[in-house]
């Protein structure tokens, strides 16, 4: 990928994490201790489970080794900003989903470079000899994606007007910018781009709904209730896909591994966007 691109992925990524950052405080991460089941629940499903689902998924379903890693690489990401506007708009536990998005952004930190490395070594092919430094992207993932979001909070903190009038712009900058990337690896991928969409639609849509349902399946065991069901499972459903494809354009330098991420993106916003109906409707 060329310097510009991977420029403008950092920057995207960058933005999307201060904006997430000007909505969080402290007591955000303090939810845990006040709602250990909840929140607990809520990363087992994100954190665990929605891994090991694409992990079989992959090995299930016929995929390229592009798609196989790109679906690997979109499951290893955290929950994505959007999912805390669905939360809100479904009228679900927005604070709940606001706790779950800042938790699994600070810990997939430390869990993307193994996740990533294992869907290289199983999916990336005879010929994959790429593999993420675990401390060098540790390290780059801490600059790009928790610096910004802490500036974001000590905002927020200090200047909450300011935090507040910037809310808008920055959700429209962010998804701006995800559009524009997604554009730019359709244009750079355009001789594969009709079979990587063949192969990754059914994988995402897969992917997406399974991780949905076993959200709502999970509230419905332990009795949660409908609100943190939902809330669940748009956690679950709704990844960051900016994060993705940072890392399948900046850090691994393959375009290609972006295209199932960007095909899920697409998906979640419908899929979001309907359990948010049916979340009103109920």
């Amino acid at each position: 990928m060329n310097n510009t691109a991977t420029i403008i992925l950092g920057i995207a990524l960058a933005i999307t994490m201060w904006g997430m950052g000007l909505n969080l405080v402290i007591d955000d991460f303090k939810r845990v201790l006040r709602s250990p089941k909840l929140v607990l629940l809520g990363l087992l499903n994100q954190l665990i489970l929605l891994p090991l689902i694409a992990y079989l998924l992959v090995s299930l379903l016929p995929a390229s080794p592009e798609v196989a890693v790109g679906i690997m690489i979109l499951s290893a990401s955290p929950g994505g900003p959007t999912s805390n506007l669905l939360s809100l708009l479904a009228k679900a536990d927005t604070a709940l989903s606001v706790t779950l998005t800042a938790i699994t952004s600070v810990v997939t930190i430390f869990t993307i470079p193994f996740i990533v490395n294992i869907a290289l070594d199983h999916f990336g092919g005879l010929s994959q000899s790429i593999q993420l430094p675990i401390l060098e992207t540790i390290l780059k993932m801490v600059l790009i994606v928790i610096a910004p979001m802490f500036l974001g909070m000590i905002i927020k903190r200090y200047a909450p007007l300011f935090s507040q009038r910037m809310e808008r712009p920055i959700r429209i900058i962010s998804v701006s910018l995800l559009a524009l990337i997604i554009v730019g690896i359709v244009i750079k991928e355009k001789e594969n781009i009709v079979s990587y969409f063949a192969d990754a639609g059914l994988l995402a849509l897969a992917l997406n709904v399974i991780t949905i349902c076993l959200g709502l399946l999970t509230a419905s065991v332990f009795n949660l209730g409908k609100k943190s069901g939902v809330t669940i499972a748009l956690e679950s459903g709704i990844q960051n896909g900016t994060m993705a494809l940072f890392i399948a354009g900046t850090l691994l330098s393959n375009p290609a591994y972006g295209i199932a991420p960007a095909v899920y993106s697409l998906i979640m916003y419908i899929t979001g966007g309907m359990l948010v109906m049916y979340a009103l409707r109920k």
